[in-house]
């Protein structure tokens, strides 16, 4: 436990769970209802006629009526059939969905000063109106001063965020010592400082990559985009425990997408809510018995409430031992989705290890990735292709479809599933790249007249002639006959394949679908902050603790919103065929050069 920390008290034994029942039965609508305009319960695949069209309110009745959907599932788990495809479908709380959205939104812009004085003409109009003040120098720190034209009143405003830092020069030192892997009690030790300094360094630093890139990105709204190849996939992290009595890590996940081409991350969003008081959420559930709503019908849908994390079905799918091929993994995350009790659920606490977090909520984790893709929307909207490749999950890839179905339908947008042979050490990678190379040799051999990108084409073209149905919708895969050393044994599957689109322009969107850019932001998280190396299981017990592990959930949401601004706009490198270093943001167009540490800790917004 950090020093200075105090135990946090051991809570209340809560109530026995009340039963759920189905929305018919208390009188609620047959679907969740529609929330800011939003609907998200329709069929999720995108060939069917019903994809997009919500589930209607009322059931066509009479001789030969016919209904898009059928309702069904249980009253933990409510949902619809569609009567097209077959394809079954749990319901989501459209507004849950809209509240993790506005929680994942950039921050407001921080008003201009105005005039203080009350009852005053100027109340509250900003210092840039014309003919409202005038300025009137400088405080004896440096921040302007102005005088209002009105009253007379003058007032400034610190334009200074380490005004009252105490040691303010070693925040840049602080800085790069927490985005490069070192202990927060060893920054103490090495700098000589408090660990309380520490721990308010880290929050102050956070909030000041989040104020600067939320100002960056508000750019991206007015700039046309061609195209973007994001990389989307989720990481889990492991917290420790607070107390010896709870002896049950916490584990959160944070759902990311990067662009394969700049290296950008546009989001790096972890399914935790530090502004939600746990005990007040559960308070206010019992009194508005919340538990008896099935749901998606519920005030506190999107979060996870005690009863809820511990009635919670996990029915763990457990491999057959069999070889670790590619297409045995691609038929095991069918399994595993099939496996849950919510298949657009990728939560699946072990209440044997896992708990809950005392300070803030834990969200669903299928309502971040819904307000995760919500968000990429609103804030890239001049965007002219999106591609999406996508991690094999479900629930990913009901939150894409359903966020982007009106791009989807429009033919904007593409998703992909792609999946890797991760198993491989790295001699099966170099074995499986020297296959790769030796197949693309006899190719070029047997087809003189070609250059080595179009004999590669051609590859994918003939590869578009054997693809693999595979799970229950019988999803069609293509195991990619060029592999690299990073990526071996690559399959992809187009999962808005509409069969409009020629051999060659398929061929090409398949070889360019690849997770090197996420692979790549989520391998610099684990190497750059030591709270998020992998934890190592002891031999008797499957719960971990580790010295560098988070203690609580706020440090580990600050240190991603530092490893995010360095990774975006701090940490440059030299790629191929490029002359001089650049980040991400560079070749995106939101920075000009490489940013220093310094940049980042004196930003005004």
């Amino acid at each position: 436990m950090p020093p200075g920390k105090k135990r946090a008290a051991v809570s209340a034994p809560h109530p026995p769970p009340q039963p759920t029942m189905t929305a018919a039965a208390l009188g609620l609508p047959r679907v969740p209802p529609a929330h800011d305009g939003m609907q998200f319960n329709f069929c999720k695949t995108p060939t069917c006629v019903n994809y997009g069209v919500p589930v209607p309110l009322a059931v066509n009745t009479g001789r030969g009526a016919k209904n898009p959907y059928t309702s069904g599932g249980t009253p933990q788990v409510p949902g619809a059939t569609c009567t097209a495809c077959g394809t079954y479908f749990p319901f989501k709380s459209n507004e849950g969905i809209v509240q993790e959205r506005n929680r994942l939104r950039l921050p407001p812009v921080p008003p201009l000063p105005s005039c203080l004085k009350s009852g005053c003409a100027n109340a509250g109009i900003p210092v840039d109106t014309p003919g409202a003040y005038q300025g009137y120098g400088r405080t004896k720190a440096g921040t302007p001063r102005w005088k209002c034209n009105a009253c007379g009143a003058t007032f400034s405003r610190s334009l200074k965020p380490t005004l009252f830092h105490d040691l303010a020069s070693k925040n840049r030192m602080i800085f790069k010592l927490l985005s490069n892997k070192v202990p927060l009690r060893r920054i103490a030790a090495i700098e000589e400082i408090g660990q309380g300094t520490v721990h308010h360094r880290l929050a102050f630093l956070a909030d000041q990559c989040a104020a600067f890139m939320a100002d960056r990105e508000r750019r991206l709204a007015g700039m046309e985009i061609p195209r973007l190849y994001l990389s989307v996939d989720r990481q889990d992290y492991t917290l420790n425990w607070i107390t010896r009595r709870t002896r049950r890590n916490i584990t959160l996940s944070a759902a990311a997408s990067v662009d394969n081409r700049t290296g950008y991350c546009f989001g790096l969003h972890l399914n935790y809510d530090g502004t939600i008081v746990p005990s007040d959420a559960e308070a206010d559930a019992v009194a508005i018995h919340d538990a008896v709503r099935p749901p998606p019908w519920r005030k506190y849908a999107r979060i996870w409430l005690r009863n809820d994390y511990a009635a919670a079905a996990v029915r763990a799918y457990r491999k057959q031992a069999r070889g670790a091929t590619l297409d045995n993994f691609i038929d095991d995350g069918y399994l595993i989705a099939g496996a849950r009790a919510d298949i657009e659920s990728p939560d699946a606490p072990d209440l044997s290890v896992e708990t809950l977090p005392q300070d803030g909520v834990q969200t669903r984790l299928e309502y971040t990735l819904y307000g995760h893709f919500l968000h990429l929307r609103e804030l890239c909207p001049n965007v002219g292709k999106w591609r999406f490749a996508l991690d094999q999950d479900s629930g990913m890839r009901a939150a894409c479809l359903g966020a982007f179905h009106e791009e989807i339908r429009a033919r904007t947008c593409d998703a992909f599933y792609v999946r890797i042979n991760k198993a491989l050490n790295i001699d099966g990678k170099r074995r499986a790249a020297l296959a790769a190379a030796e197949a693309l040799e006899a190719a070029m051999a047997a087809n003189p007249g070609l250059t080595e990108r179009q004999v590669v084409h051609l590859l994918f073209v003939q590869a578009l002639a054997a693809l693999s149905p595979h799970g229950p919708w019988s999803d069609r895969w293509l195991v990619h006959p060029v592999s690299t050393g990073d990526e071996p044994e690559k399959a992809t599957c187009l999962l808005s394949d509409f069969g409009d689109y020629d051999p060659d322009h398929l061929a090409s969107l398949h070889a360019l679908q690849s997770m090197r850019g996420i692979d790549s932001l989520f391998n610099r998280i684990r190497r750059h902050a030591s709270m998020f190396e992998r934890p190592v299981h002891t031999a008797s017990s499957l719960r971990t603790w580790s010295g560098y592990q988070p203690y609580r959930p706020a440090q580990a949401e600050r240190m991603l919103l530092l490893l995010r601004a360095c990774h975006n706009f701090v940490w440059a490198e030299k790629r191929k065929g490029e002359t001089t270093k650049t980040t991400p943001a560079m070749r995106l167009g939101l920075a000009r050069a490489p940013l220093d540490y310094e940049d980042i800790i004196h930003f005004v917004p």
